[in-house]
């Protein structure tokens, strides 16, 4: 039955539904959303102007020149210099990340972490993605020197393997450093989300909550992890703040994306959008070298901070492509929550709660270049048109 026929079979009316849901945040909320998100775009072009400064002030220090040339191992010098390059780019852009990622958050009511707590997981954050740079630039590296004129190629090779194995190793290493996570409390609520884990071929101690409210007030829920180290984690904000059948078919979206393997696709882009990203350095470095008034070459690690903003400026320019990807995941996720829980009403009022701070009704374009999930008015109006679709028997 096509979702018109039952619509007219039923007397319920998929768009109008839709527009009762969107509606009843009430227009204080939505105008509130759209100001907020507009702006979190606006941030995508700032970030890349306070990235191309901190390049800027990274070279002209010649801090990465003079340590280069004290170093003699070509090994040791990829990593000492990577280390202090990422090091000294966090501190030089401590004020933006203040600005964007916690007094910004902090003014629309996204989080209520204290600025000492923020600091101090920013200055963990830091340690390991400055570690894990400076492992992954040696082999680059040494990829550039030993490789030939193919060394982009097998640099791609290279992220693709390192973000399988931090794909297994972060919800055992790296996440726990961030938030607490505890199984399912005993109750209604765990052996429904159990019972749907088993259902869908999830081991049913892959499946947590974590104190997500420590750094947001975000309604949310994630997967993350591959082969024995996967999990479905639901926040705290959501465990709470969710009914029954809402957490349930949340937990149902989150095993879509772990039944579907969207982990798997994902790295599979990245991979060749590294390759892409490699091929793009091997050509033109030289020119942003000079542009930023670097006389490193190519193979030279004190060059890495030029690397590093052509690699920002690069995933700017292919965040559509990312954000396509991620959306054609949500849809698939949500479908397989809506074939496996068939509540549409749960899944629509848990939709709804991340409009808050995701503009519900964006233009076409600005959710097209811009939205990371399908906008909250068009995943629920699928919810919609999937309850006209299939009526209460």
């Amino acid at each position: 039955m096509t979702p018109s026929i039952a619509a007219a079979v039923t007397g319920f009316n998929p768009a109008t539904a839709t527009a009762a849901y969107i509606d009843g945040l009430g227009t204080e909320a939505l105008a509130r959303a759209e100001a907020y998100t507009a702006g979190n775009h606006w941030l995508l072009l700032w970030a890349l102007v306070s990235s191309a400064l901190v390049t800027w002030l990274v070279v002209r220090t010649r801090v990465l020149d003079r340590l280069q040339a004290r170093v003699r191992s070509p090994n040791r010098q990829a990593f000492a210099v990577v280390l202090v390059a990422f090091a000294l780019a966090a501190l030089l852009s401590l004020p933006w990340t203040l600005y964007a990622d916690w007094w910004r958050e902090a003014g629309y009511g996204r989080t209520g972490q204290p600025v000492l707590d923020f600091l101090m997981q920013h200055a963990i954050g830091v340690a390991i993605s400055t570690l894990l740079a400076a492992a992954f630039f040696v082999g680059v590296y040494a990829l550039v020197r030993r490789a030939g004129r193919y060394w982009w190629l097998w640099s791609g090779g290279l992220f693709a393997v390192g973000a399988s194995a931090l794909l297994l190793l972060g919800p055992v290493l790296i996440e726990p450093l961030f938030n607490d996570y505890r199984p399912v409390p005993e109750g209604e609520v765990r052996d429904a989300v159990v019972q749907l884990a088993r259902q869908s071929g999830v081991p049913e101690d892959r499946v947590f909550v974590y104190d997500g409210s420590r750094q947001s007030n975000n309604f949310t829920a994630n997967v993350s992890g591959v082969l024995g180290s996967a999990r479905i984690a639901i926040s705290d904000v959501a465990f709470r703040g969710a009914s029954l059948d809402e957490v349930i078919t949340v937990t149902g979206h989150e095993v879509g994306h772990y039944v579907l393997h969207h982990v798997w696709r994902t790295v599979g882009l990245l991979s060749l959008l590294a390759i892409a990203l490699f091929f793009f350095v091997d050509r033109f470095f030289s020119r942003f070298a000079r542009a930023f008034g670097s006389k490193a070459r190519l193979a030279d690690p004190a060059g890495v901070p030029v690397l590093v903003f052509m690699a920002t400026l690069f995933i700017a320019i292919a965040t559509p492509l990312l954000n396509a990807n991620t959306r054609i995941g949500e849809r698939e996720a949500d479908r397989y929550s809506l074939q496996t829980t068939n509540r549409p009403d749960a899944l629509a009022s848990a939709l709804v709660k991340t409009a808050e701070y995701r503009y519900a009704r964006p233009h076409p374009l600005q959710e097209a270049l811009f939205y990371t999930h399908p906008s909250v008015e068009r995943r629920v109006r699928a919810a919609m048109e999937w309850k006209a679709a299939h009526p209460p028997k």
